[in-house]
């Protein structure tokens, strides 16, 4: 396996260049994730689109498209995948409306702290791996009952 297989991705999405730096640079240095970072969330929704990702980080306002609509189309997308807004403005009626509106996982103030930082995307990741390990189970429960069905209706079939 290529260890971007193994190898969790997260993207970032700020329309400032130092931000998406600073961010991929902490990371890479102090994390064993892959980053993949865009300055336009609408580059960043086509990469979604055809890759898989495990996390999104992004920037809450953006002249392109603000952050609440961006993960928007990111839980459309990608339902599964955390999804974390980072934001200079303190603003609570906002954090409501993101964490509603799209399902989000985590809102960070900026200036963040690195370590908070570090703890939120593990644990998002964690959250990541549990759905995948969770479906993974179902789908061997569901292909286990399917083959348990089909053996019964043999058994009922050789006996009537």
């Amino acid at each position: 396996m290529k260890e971007t297989e193994t190898t969790p991705t997260i993207v970032i999405v700020d329309d400032e260049e130092i931000v998406v730096t600073s961010l991929q640079t902490f990371l890479d240095l102090e994390t064993p994730y892959r980053t993949v970072t865009f300055t336009s969330p609408k580059v960043a929704l086509e990469h979604i689109r055809n890759h898989d990702v495990d996390l999104v980080v992004s920037d809450y306002l953006m002249p392109e498209m603000d952050g609440i609509t961006f993960l928007s189309q990111v839980r459309s997308l990608k339902p599964d995948v955390p999804r974390i807004i980072l934001t200079g403005y303190a603003d609570k009626e906002n954090a409501i409306k993101a964490i509603n509106q799209v399902g989000l996982f985590q809102y960070i103030e900026k200036p963040w702290d690195n370590e908070d930082l570090r703890v939120i995307v593990r644990n998002g990741l964690e959250k990541m791996q549990l759905l995948k390990k969770l479906q993974l189970k179902i789908n061997e429960i569901t292909q286990a009952h399917e083959e348990l069905q089909t053996l019964n209706q043999e058994i009922v079939k050789a006996f009537a």
